[in-house]
C-alpha cells in the first residue's frame, strides 16, 4: 500500500493539471480496490467520490470545479478516517492534506477588500 501512498501523493503534489486524466483513473481504481474491504465509517463516501472523479476524469473534458469539490471532500473524509486507520495513521493524514490542498487550487473569487476592511461580525453595536 505504501506505493498508493506515494505515487497519489507526488501526482498532488506536482499539481492534479500535469497529471494525466488516464493516470489519475488508474490511481483511483487502486484506491478502489484498498477500500472495497474496509468497514470504517466514511469509507463508503470515500468510495462513492472516487467513483465520481474516476467518472469526471473520463470524460472528454472534466467539470474542472467537480474536480476540484471532489478533491477537497475527499481530502477532508481521508484525514477524518485516519484518525480511525489501524495503519498508516501518518500517511492517510498527509494525503488527505494533500487532496484537501488540491481541492483548494480552484480560482477563488475576487477579493472583496472593501469587506475585508469592515467586517460586519463582531462590531459592537452603539
Amino acid at each position: 500500500m505504501a506505493i498508493k501512498f506515494a505515487g497519489t501523493i507526488n501526482a498532488l503534489n506536482r499539481g492534479i493539471a500535469s497529471t494525466k486524466p488516464d493516470k489519475g483513473g488508474d490511481m483511483i481504481e487502486d484506491w478502489e480496490a484498498a477500500l472495497a474491504d474496509i468497514d470504517t465509517p466514511g469509507a463508503k463516501g470515500i468510495l462513492r467520490d472516487l467513483a465520481s472523479l474516476r467518472k469526471q476524469l473520463e470524460r472528454a473534458a472534466p467539470d474542472a470545479d467537480r474536480v476540484h469539490a471532489l478533491l477537497h471532500r475527499l481530502g477532508e473524509a481521508t484525514t477524518r478516517i485516519a484518525e480511525k486507520a489501524e495503519t498508516n495513521q501518518e500517511k492517510l493524514k498527509t494525503l488527505g492534506e494533500a487532496l484537501t490542498e488540491a481541492g483548494e487550487d480552484q480560482p477563488d473569487e475576487a477579493e472583496d477588500v472593501a469587506a475585508a476592511a469592515s467586517p460586519k461580525r463582531g462590531r459592537a453595536k452603539a
